[in-house]
């Protein structure tokens, strides 16, 4: 395992991490999920990332269980706040003071820690003024109950926005949760740049691009039975651009590239995203721990930039490039 620093902060996170949205709580038991997390501990992930949100709640208590009995020190446990979870009213969800001081200490206690390393907000709460957001987030590092502050899904105003009042505040902001992989790509053009003149880096989520980068999608062929992909008919869920036949055609036609990097269609799908030198992690998740250790086969890979060059030829205008794509889940003003 290979370790970057996040952000310009002085902590260092593993260059794979392991995250457990919709597979603890959801997909696997927990003597399932305890497999995957120590299999992730003996291959040097140290990074886990989680959400209050994740199968309402239980993915955290998952982790928690877990990682129970394992030197804290030596881990850098990541969750988030701003989406309801369970039966919500009308404060239990967003970045209002009221709702991330209650979210931080129901997640501390399931995960059974004093603290987690980052706290980050889901998203961009449009319906709270930003200062209450960060002041409560400051008064959350204060109170020991997180080292740094990160975000997940915000546009470059809004992360400029928020590093700036973090900075006034005198706590780091140092890193954004993005989706980022060779198909979805627009965090390039202007959060990456930004990000780096601000000193954050990119924590990536969905690499494999929601499974599809593994090639397990064959065009014509039928859909792996309990994919996300599949219906319960047994049938290809195609109206997700993902689904689209030129897309799975071109991700076969990227094969020939992974094997000649040696590696498989899933380590050369992280191997691409860890490429970006503002990125420092690509978060996996899996239900398997053959799929952890296959996937932590792409940390400290150099990939050649003639296969890069030829992935982009591969993809051509099937990569979403717009910048103005970056999630956010209330509409803007």
């Amino acid at each position: 395992m290979e370790y970057r620093k996040l952000g310009n902060s002085g902590m260092y996170v593993s260059e794979i991490a392991y995250g457990n949205w919709t597979t603890h709580g959801e997909q696997i038991d927990q003597e399932a999920a305890t497999a995957c997390v120590r299999t992730a501990l003996d291959l040097g992930i140290t990074t886990f990332d989680t959400a209050d949100a994740y199968a309402g709640t239980r993915a955290e208590t998952a982790l928690g269980e877990a990682l129970d009995g394992v030197r804290r020190e030596g881990l850098e446990i990541f969750t988030k706040v701003y989406f309801p979870i369970g039966q919500p009213g009308k404060n239990d969800r967003g970045l209002s003071r009221k709702h991330i001081m209650e979210s931080i200490n129901g997640s501390l206690r399931r995960l059974r820690t004093d603290y987690v390393d980052l706290y980050q907000a889901h998203r961009y709460d449009y319906e709270t003024p930003l200062e209450e957001t960060m002041q409560a987030f400051a008064d959350i590092v204060r109170a020991g109950k997180a080292h740094y502050i990160g975000v997940s899904e915000w546009t470059p105003e809004e992360i400029r926005r928020g590093a700036a009042l973090a900075k006034e505040l005198g706590i780091h902001l140092v890193s954004n949760q993005p989706q980022y992989n060779m198909l979805w790509r627009v965090i390039e053009p202007e959060v990456v740049p930004l990000s780096e003149e601000l000193g954050l880096s990119q924590i990536v989520w969905s690499p494999l691009a929601q499974g599809v980068l593994t090639g397990k999608y064959a065009p014509g062929a039928a859909a792996p039975t309990a994919s996300r992909f599949t219906s319960d008919g047994g049938a290809f869920k195609t109206e997700h651009r993902y689904m689209q036949q030129p897309v799975l055609e071109a991700v076969q036609a990227l094969r020939p590239l992974a094997n000649q990097a040696g590696l498989s269609m899933a380590a050369f799908a992280v191997a691409w995203v860890l490429q970006n030198t503002n990125v420092s992690a690509a978060i996996v998740g899996a239900s398997r721990p053959e799929q952890l250790k296959d996937n932590a086969t792409a940390a400290g890979v150099v990939l050649d930039p003639g296969l890069l060059a030829n992935a982009d030829e591969v993809l051509g205008d099937l990569v979403e490039r717009d910048p103005s794509k970056v999630e956010s889940f209330l509409e803007r003003p």
